[in-house]
């Protein structure tokens, strides 16, 4: 062999020695060799807590092959190395599980998936320098040791005081394979608690940066919250009145007067009014991380700057939104966690669930050429669906689809979804355009899923799968198999009710028990009626029994129907009957976004100044619309602010507005407009019922539990059923008794319903622009009485029990209901119950 051979063999083996443990050395124990590795990894760690020798000053030296290029013979040279920079933290392999940064035997653990990044570097940030985007320590993974199949984990021992961390992922950047890798960028964990950049809403970065470097605490045993032995309220589904409502606008106007105004707690202090209404569920328009500034830009028209407004862009799954939180960087980002918590104590407190809007269907990192912020510059080709050559599907409309029944993101969706209901103790979700949830991922085998291949099952990206691996997890997952889940099934390219079991892969499991939101069904239906457009007075009478058309066949209950007739994003209750067309110029994009066919009617004039008699068909239209959604079967959806008529002054896509349209205006709820407020609350209240056993079970129970209850009265029963209305318990009727019509041409629909606490109901809507006098049910030795009429000027629309003499008002009535009759104005709707008729 020659000396250029030998010197060869030479270097590869001193190479070899020095990345292949143990290579060609004696045999060590496998403590021995655990400590011999740790003392590599920790080389050069002068910190007397970790070493005993912090006074040794050893020369750090390094073995050089310096062969010339002329072929001649090697010589080693020995240079003096630098001395390398001190290590604050003691650094040991690790644990593949779990995901994130988890607490444990005096340190952190840190782990995270990716399959083809090629090096990951651990990056620990003091939060004084985030802003700078300096690094304090990056600890590089070595992939011998610190990764264990495609998931590379550290555990770290040392002070994490005021510390955050990210990741720093190398790898290829090839996009037509999918691969986005980009060492520049200092990535947030997927799993992480919470996400911290600036510490207030709308404030922009150093150098008016829009998108400043995230991070994410590194979590400490201080991170406690007392619950005060909070458990779930668990509500009956079919018992539910849901009220979407936006965290921030909830409380932003200074009208609010409160203490801690567009956050968490601020919301907690407003609490009482959700009870005054009768509201036992609220929904939370999105309170996942995202970044607020996303489409920050000056607006002309009302000289103020464009925000992402309603969160419909996710940054992170496991972390409550920072800036909705009082505290906002406070205890270093974690704050916001104890604040959220405090949400759902207290609203557990007054009895009220919380339920959260969550979207699963794409993030905040747009398409190809969008943001890199978490997922992308992790692990693209696995969290989200591309194409052959690497672009983006977008079947979001958004820019990306999340890859959700991709093996690894299915599993960080029920992570998620677990650790919502598990430490945030929230009641359920409301998933955003759900149908998503059903389509095949990138590497889509139902082989590689089920065992076998299933007939007619395409393996095209993005395809609707009759049984999709998620919602099959979700649903028989044993801690979410309890908690409430709605669907939205709106979804470009699937424009289709989940109910049908033809058409929706939703529909296959009736043991599933997903509720949906109706998205073009009952809101269409019942727009168009009480408006009276012609030919709906039949779909009318599917809505008010719950939808049976679309859901009795597959085994399902009225209450897997949410029903609405407004949500955020639309006209609200007030601008529903008071504009024709969209007025949207002040998202200054010309009027050309948002929505066109509203199936609204201004009731025959446009705009908010009209003439006394238009604002009083305007107020009996938005009565109609609000009982008719609490006399149907099925779960109702109240949208804030529509029980006051807040106005967005006919913007039907405020998405971008963090102003007086989308806040809550506690002034106006104070002003004349607040017999409204009466008269929804009236009506939720009829609807809801506590059966007598549970009230007395109440009885015997703590303190805290009869507090959760004690404003809850039993009106009536017959109003959210378990099943649907049979011809034993409801008959339809027209202008005449038992003789509905139901033709084209019929504007009026009427039903009589069996109640085991008011004995009998009768409720029927007049959309016609013609008076009627309808003729009642003859019920002997019993007499009707009238309880709402929207006809009547307030306080007479509700007679309930507060108002004066109201003997004396209910025996106005007497000359029609001796002979069973009553009248009825054009584009107005009646309640009357039954009552025993002393006088026969």
């Amino acid at each position: 062999m020659s000396a250029n051979s030998q010197s060869a063999f030479a270097h590869m083996e001193l190479l070899r020695s020095s990345l292949i443990p143990n290579y060609l050395a004696p045999k060590l124990t496998a403590k021995r060799y655990l400590h011999h590795r740790e003392r590599e990894l920790n080389f050069g760690i002068p910190n007397h807590s970790f070493s005993k020798n912090t006074g040794a000053t050893a020369k750090r030296c390094a073995i050089v092959n310096s062969a010339s290029e002329r072929g001649d013979a090697d010589t080693a040279v020995v240079v003096e190395k630098p001395p390398p920079k001190p290590r604050l933290f003691k650094v040991l392999p690790g644990r593949p599980t779990p995901f994130g940064a988890t607490l444990r035997d005096g340190g952190v653990n840190f782990a995270v998936y990716s399959r083809n990044a090629t090096l990951i570097s651990l990056c620990l940030i003091r939060l004084r320098d985030l802003p700078e985007k300096r690094v304090t320590e990056e600890i590089a993974l070595n992939p011998l040791i610190n990764k264990t199949g495609d998931v590379w984990h550290v555990f770290v021992k040392g002070d994490f005081e005021d510390m955050a961390y990210g990741y720093r992922v190398k790898g290829s950047f090839s996009p037509e394979d999918g691969f986005y890798f980009d060492s520049s960028k200092i990535l947030v964990d997927p799993y992480a608690k919470a996400v911290v950049s600036r510490g207030e809403y709308g404030a922009l970065g150093l150098d008016d940066d829009c998108w400043p470097q995230m991070a994410s605490p590194v979590p400490s045993i201080k991170d406690e919250f007392d619950w005060e032995g909070d458990l779930p309220l668990k509500h009956p589904q079919k018992d539910l009145i849901i009220y979407e409502m936006h965290v921030r606008g909830f409380t932003r106007h200074e009208s609010s007067d409160a203490k801690f105004p567009g956050t968490y707690r601020g919301l907690v202090e407003k609490l009482e009014h959700l009870k005054k209404i009768g509201v036992n569920c609220i929904e939370l328009m999105p309170c996942h991380e995202f970044n607020e500034l996303e489409y920050y830009s000056y607006n002309s028209v009302l000289g103020d700057y464009k925000m992402n407004f309603w969160g419909y862009s996710t940054i992170n799954y496991f972390s409550p939104m920072a800036r909705y939180s009082s505290a906002g960087t406070g205890n270093y980002g974690l704050g916001a966690v104890n604040e959220f918590k405090y949400l759902v104590r207290e609203a557990h407190n007054q009895g009220i669930e919380v339920i959260m809007d969550v979207v699963f269907n794409h993030t905040a990192e747009g398409n190809e050429n969008g943001l890199t912020l978490s997922f992308k510059g992790i692990e693209s080709s696995v969290f989200y669906m591309l194409a052959p050559k690497g672009e983006f599907y977008n079947y979001s409309g958004c820019g990306n689809t999340f890859n959700c029944n991709h093996p690894i993101v299915r599993q960080f969706i029920l992570d998620s979804l677990r650790y919502w209901v598990t430490e945030m103790h929230v009641d359920g979700f409301r998933f955003d355009l759900a149908s998503i949830l059903t389509r095949s991922s990138s590497l889509w085998d139902a082989v590689n899923v089920y065992g076998s291949a299933v007939e007619g099952e395409t393996m095209t990206t993005g395809t609707p799968l009759s049984c999709p691996p998620l919602v099959d997890m979700i649903s028989n997952d044993p801690i979410l198999r309890g908690v409430k889940v709605a669907t939205y099934s709106r979804s470009m390219g699937l424009w289709r009710p989940l109910s049908s079991r033809k058409l929706s892969p939703l529909g296959y499991l009736v043991r599933m028990e997903w509720q949906e939101y109706l998205f073009s069904q009952y809101r269409d239906v019942v727009r168009q009626f009480i408006k009276g457009t012609d030919g709906f007075s039949g779909a009318l009478a599917e809505c008010l029994c719950g939808s049976p058309n679309l859901y009795q066949k597959g085994g399902r209950k009225p209450w897997s129907s949410i029903n609405f007739v407004c949500a955020h994003d639309g006209f609200t209750l007030a601008d529903l009957v008071t504009y024709n067309e969209k007025h949207n110029s002040s998202n200054g994009e010309d009027n050309k976004d948002g929505e066109n066919h509203n199936n609204s009617w201004n009731c025959g004039q446009e705009g908010e100044f009209v003439r006394i008699s238009v604002k009083k068909l305007r107020s009996r239209q938005m009565r109609n619309f609000f009982l008719c959604l609490m006399v149907s079967q099925g779960v109702p959806m109240i949208y804030m602010g529509d029980e006051y008529g807040h106005t967005k002054g006919g913007n039907n896509n405020t998405y971008c507005h963090d102003n007086f349209i989308n806040y809550f205006r506690w002034d106006k709820m104070e002003e004349a407009s607040s017999d409204f407020f009466r008269f929804c609350s009236l009506a939720v209240n009829f609807r809801r019922y506590l059966p007598e056993t549970y009230r007395f079970s109440c009885a015997f129970a703590s303190m805290k539990l009869i507090k959760r209850y004690f404003f809850l009265s039993s009106e009536c029963e017959s109003l959210g059923l378990d099943e649907f209305p049979t011809a034993k318990r409801l008959q339809w009727h027209g202008h005449a008794p038992g003789v509905p019509d139901w033709s084209d041409t019929s504007r009026f629909v009427a039903f009589t319903l069996i109640d085991s606490v008011k004995r009998e109901l009768y409720i029927a809507f007049n959309a016609s622009h013609v008076a009627v006098v309808v003729a009642l049910p003859e019920r002997p030795g019993y007499k009707w009485e009238p309880l709402v009429d929207t006809g009547k000027p307030a306080p007479y629309d509700f007679l309930a029990n507060d108002i004066p003499n109201r003997e004396v008002t209910v025996q106005q009535y007497a000359h029609f209901l001796d002979n069973n009759l009553y009248p009825m104005i054009s584009y107005s709707s009646i309640v009357l119950t039954l009552i025993l008729d002393l006088t026969s």
